[in-house]
């Protein structure tokens, strides 16, 4: 039966990221598990499935290959067995620095854990005042039962066979010797034959971790903050994985960023805006700055509050305040108010329509003669 593809089996998109996929496997991974299904050989067959899409789309390199060639990429582009992100990485080391890795970790010892990532939601205020976030992460930690070592208490793991402990095997490509991780151990050179209880062999287990996030002022959606060695837990003796924060800033309803300024519109009224004068303008951290408009002020035009906008994280001033300015047309006018303002559309000679008029008072000026009378003109 032809493999389904890895996206589809755990229910995520090609632009999923770790976290994303971390989650749908342990979503999955619970519901199949043989220990929840027993006797069920379907949902065997499915946790191996989940299990083997998980172990691809977690790992960047494996993932990459999967991406461009597809299951025939992982299994057979590169001759039988062969990972090509593996085969590629070890022609570049026996090339530039031999003795297979070039620069990569050397296989056999032990693995550090993975780095892990989750996302922080702040709003447009906490990013331009900063503010402290306690947050909550899932991560593995050893497990206890085995310290770490996902053999039984009492028993140990085995050294490899094929690979003689060394975690990796030499693999003839033609002419060319290429070193690949060892398939039976997984790179770690032993194999438990006599797993954990507690963990099933895994030596680590699920668990969660709270932390205090201190987010700086002016941060903006995409900057990352980085906890190093507060990620998932390694083979014992390796270090933990780094634990990356990625901020997230909500859009605000009257405020909009752009770079370190800050973009708002600000209501004027009519006079206001033909005369000029001091206008209140209230920040967004809620301080109130007293800007003198220009007389003639034209709606949509735009003036600059220095020093009112974000802060620049790395240092340096402060962004500014763009405000566009909307005058407001008066509504519900007084009969004097309209009066006055006849008065001046008559000073600059502008042409305004005269009092509205009823529906029936319209309807004699396009007939040229007599309305029916209205209510108040029957009484």
């Amino acid at each position: 039966m032809a493999k389904r593809d890895y996206y589809e089996v755990l229910s995520v998109t090609r632009t999923a990221t770790e976290v994303e996929v971390t989650k749908a496997y342990r979503k999955l991974a619970m519901q199949h598990h043989p220990d929840r299904n027993v006797g069920d050989a379907d949902a065997e067959v499915r946790f191996k499935e989940v299990t083997e899409a998980y172990e691809v789309l977690r790992d960047p390199q494996k993932r990459a290959v999967y991406d461009r060639h597809g299951h025939a990429g992982l299994s057979g582009g590169a001759g039988p067995g062969v990972d090509l992100g593996d085969l590629f990485g070890d022609l570049l080391g026996n090339f530039f620095g031999g003795g297979g890795g070039g620069g990569r970790r050397q296989r056999g010892g032990p693995r550090p854990g993975r780095d892990i990532q989750a996302v922080i939601d702040i709003d447009l205020v906490e990013a331009a005042t900063g503010v402290k976030k306690s947050q909550t992460v899932p991560r593995e930690e050893f497990c206890t039962t085995c310290n770490g070592t996902g053999a039984k208490p009492g028993t140990k793991p085995v050294t490899c066979k094929r690979c003689g402990g060394q975690g990796a095997v030499l693999l003839n490509q033609g002419f060319i010797s290429v070193q690949q991780t060892c398939r039976a151990c997984e790179g770690r050179g032993q194999i438990i034959t006599d797993p954990c209880g507690g963990c099933r062999g895994h030596g680590r287990v699920d668990a969660r971790r709270t932390l205090e996030v201190e987010i700086p002022a002016g941060v903006d959606t995409g900057n990352r903050i980085r906890y190093a060695g507060e990620g998932d837990a390694g083979d014992p003796g390796a270090p933990r994985g780094d634990l990356e924060f990625v901020i997230r800033v909500r859009d605000h309803k009257f405020f909009h960023r752009d770079g370190h300024n800050l973009v708002c519109q600000w209501p004027v009224s009519f006079p206001q805006a033909a005369l000029g004068g001091p206008i209140e303008i209230t920040t967004l951290t809620g301080q109130k700055v007293v800007h003198d408009l220009s007389r003639g002020t034209q709606t949509h035009e735009v003036f600059r509050v220095f020093g009112h906008g974000m802060p620049n994280p790395r240092g340096g001033r402060k962004g500014d305040l763009l405000v566009q300015v909307v005058v407001e047309t008066p509504t519900n006018l007084s009969p004097e108010q309209e009066e006055l303002l006849r008065k001046l559309a008559e000073t600059t000679k502008t042409s305004v329509s005269g009092p509205r008029k009823g529906f029936f008072g319209k309807l004699k000026d396009l007939l040229g003669g007599d309305a029916p009378p209205t209510t108040d003109e029957k009484k």
